[in-house]
């Protein structure tokens, strides 16, 4: 099977349009950010770096220090396919990320799209 030609695109390519579809419906530049740093564990300048490196989806996901544990929490459509089943690994980091950045520019809270755990109470 070949692999998906999403996987060798430039992440750098992408990023803008992640970044114009947030802004389209006001949101910033800042929280798309946040989330990617969110979901793969990079910084801002270690983001950054791979922005200017111009490597791939592959690449980026590759390299990424650590997916949160809570990204598993992501859930819902994106292209019409549920991203909880999605079978290809890398295939479903993408679509949660792209799922991220819908939920951004649908206005949805930065706790709620970052899935922040309410804390026990003792």
């Amino acid at each position: 099977m070949t692999a998906h030609r999403i996987f060798s695109t430039p992440f750098a390519k992408v990023y803008p349009m992640y970044v114009q579809k947030a802004e389209r419906k006001g949101r910033t530049q800042a929280e798309v950010d946040q989330a990617i740093c969110w979901l793969t564990g990079y910084d801002a300048a270690s983001l950054q770096r791979q922005i200017e490196r111009q490597v791939d989806f592959e690449t980026f996901f590759a390299e990424a220090p650590a997916l949160h544990p809570n990204a598993a929490l992501i859930k819902g459509v994106v292209c019409g396919i549920r991203v909880e089943d999605i079978e290809d690994p890398l295939m479903q980091k993408l679509r949660w990320l792209d799922k991220l950045v819908d939920e951004i520019a649908k206005g949805k809270a930065m706790d709620k799209v970052l899935r922040s755990q309410p804390h026990c109470m003792e």
